[in-house]
């Protein structure tokens, strides 16, 4: 059954974008649940409607609007925290509530329907179309480019003022991984959705850091997890004729769940 069904162009788009999705989250996902920024995933994919919302109401590809749009609330997230001292969730916050409102505001000056919209808040892999997986494949390959500043990324997660103090220059460092954050986001709400992409973003990671001795292990090990998830979560929600994205969630919760009594324990 699973195999007649990748036979199907719809079911052939989804499970690449799946694939290219759970890649980058789980990418960016243990940066994410080490620097404890779990409600940035949240932020930024409330901020990315606000950007679909306009691309709505410009009648263009909401991708098109929603990465620029985004990419410039994760800048702005970064220097407001930076230069303020607003603690991150206050600040992340703030934005997230800014970005919603115009979201909302972008509709409602738009005549008639905006299914688009709808498809981007709730997710639907299933309407992944050509031009999706073409964009989303194309951040993949930049999020590649990222590899040389993984590790400096990985300092300033693990001790900030000591990479500060070693004349790493972590304010540009962590706008280049905001904004990076930030594009996976966009291109992965179609996916699980707006609503959904905090826990995407976060329960890999969270379920590999259970077993990994050292973060790049549970960096391969969140891929893993991402990767194997979407998969099977594609599957299931197909046999059972239920929303994918949902699904895909539940299978990461599952794995979280089955992992958690086998945590490696630490003094």
């Amino acid at each position: 059954m699973f195999l007649e069904s990748l036979e199907m162009p719809f079911m052939q788009r989804a499970l690449i974008g799946g694939i290219l999705v759970g890649l980058l989250s789980s990418y960016y996902g243990p940066i994410v649940v080490q620097r404890r920024l779990a409600f940035l995933g949240s932020g930024l994919a409330h901020a990315a409607f606000g950007g679909v919302a306009l691309g709505v109401l410009l009648s263009v590809h909401p991708l098109w609007v929603a990465v620029p749009f985004t990419v410039l609330v994760a800048l702005a997230i970064v220097w407001v925290r930076e230069y303020s001292g607003i603690e991150p969730d206050t600040t992340i916050g703030i934005f997230f509530s800014v970005s919603m409102a115009l979201g909302v505001i972008f509709l409602s000056m738009k005549q008639g329907y905006s299914g688009d919209a709808f498809t981007y808040l709730f997710g639907s892999i299933l309407a992944i179309t050509t031009t999706d997986l073409w964009i989303t494949g194309g951040v993949a390959v930049l999020s590649l480019l990222t590899l040389p500043l993984w590790n400096r990324w990985a300092y300033a997660t693990f001790d900030r003022s000591l990479a500060q103090a070693d004349r790493l220059p972590v304010f540009r460092e962590d706008s280049l991984l905001f904004v990076a954050i930030a594009v996976a986001i966009v291109v992965s709400i179609k996916v699980v959705g707006i609503v959904l992409m905090a826990a995407f973003l976060v329960l890999p990671p969270a379920a590999a850091r259970l077993r990994a001795r050292t973060f790049f292990e549970m960096t391969l090990l969140s891929v893993l997890i991402g990767l194997s998830s979407v998969v099977v979560g594609l599957f299931a929600s197909y046999a059972l004729d239920l929303p994918s994205g949902p699904v895909i969630i539940l299978v990461q919760a599952a794995i979280f769940a089955i992992l958690l009594p086998l945590r490696r324990r630490t003094g």
